[in-house]
């Protein structure tokens, strides 16, 4: 294929919307790798509908006046590439989120998704941080993709529930009625205003670093928090999530002390994903712990990033 013309229709409306279907698919994926190649690809399938439109044009056959501007299998000229692309990404997010739920059950331990520092996301991807943070793209895990399309678009980026439909290709009250089971599911109301509480985090912060694990951090965790660990088999993981205020402290106490270079290090408090999360140092290597924290002010679930491979998008300026 010859190269695209960076005049197109189709280019610039390509280049003008890449930042929002970042944050449509990586929503959707929790995966930065995959998230870009489903970019490209629209960009690609939308140069090559240009083109077979190009050609129904010049053979007299203009296409179905009816297609709608989001059927991205029909021919004929794209009336709305906005549409369109938001269309091709959202499906293609789908097919690959199918994929990844199988690779996930192949995943040694618990699966977290990629962090990223807040200054690398694109502008579009970020300016709604709706369903963007480390929690609730692992809480998301739990629908299944046509439901986290539903809620990503519905929350996220505003698009009428009409057009949900025509791109899920479901009835409109087949769509609200999944948007509105996700909402609930992942209790969004609590999750939006309560997540990352920059004033829990600096106090959890200040615990690890004091070493006094046993009293502090019992001051600050849910009697029923979680931990998860996500090392993807290449570094030490929990391999288990750690239910319980308990098994956390003595987990913290293992591998947590302030007077050992060896042991983890707190770095300070990072951005990522829109929000505040902890810097974790080892080996030199930054690692990412996300918090969750509960309607009373307490922290309810933690998910900490150990893998290499899932920290390249991790600002390096708060590693030693």
């Amino acid at each position: 294929m010859n190269a695209p013309d960076t005049e197109s229709p189709a280019t610039r409306a390509w280049e003008e919307h890449r930042g929002r279907l970042f944050g449509i698919a990586y929503r959707m994926l929790g995966d930065v790798g995959l998230t870009e190649d489903i970019v490209s690809e629209v960009g690609i399938a939308a140069v090559i509908q240009e083109r077979k439109g190009a050609v129904d044009r010049s053979d007299g056959h203009a296409g179905d006046s009816a297609q709608p501007a989001e059927d991205p299998g029909g021919s004929g000229t794209v009336r709305s590439w906005p549409g369109w692309l938001t269309t091709v990404c959202v499906r293609r997010s789908i097919d690959q989120a199918r994929h990844l739920d199988s690779v996930k059950e192949e995943y040694p331990g618990s699966w977290l998704p990629e962090p990223v520092a807040t200054e690398a996301l694109p502008d579009e991807a970020v300016a709604n941080r709706e369903l963007l943070s480390v929690t609730l793209l692992h809480l998301a895990d739990q629908l299944t993709p046509e439901a986290r399309a539903a809620v990503v678009l519905s929350r996220a980026f505003d698009v009428p529930t009409n057009e949900i439909s025509v791109i899920l290709d479901k009835s409109a009250a087949a769509v609200r009625q999944m948007i509105s089971r996700a909402e609930r599911r992942l209790d969004l109301g609590r999750h939006i205003s309560r997540t990352g509480n920059r004033q829990v985090i600096d106090r959890l912060v200040d615990a690890i670093r004091s070493g006094d694990q046993s009293s502090t951090l019992r001051l600050l965790l849910a009697d029923d928090a979680i931990f998860w660990s996500d090392g993807g088999g290449k570094v030490p993981a929990t391999r288990n999530p750690l239910f319980g205020i308990d098994r956390i402290i003595r987990f913290f106490a293992a591998v947590f002390d302030p007077s050992d270079p060896s042991r983890q290090q707190v770095s300070g408090v990072i951005d990522v994903n829109g929000e505040a999360a902890i810097g974790i140092v080892k080996d030199g290597d930054l690692r990412v712990l996300a918090i969750e924290v509960d309607d009373a002010g307490l922290v309810a679930g933690l998910r900490q990033v150990n893998n290499p491979d899932k920290l390249e998008r991790v600002s390096s300026e708060h590693a030693p």
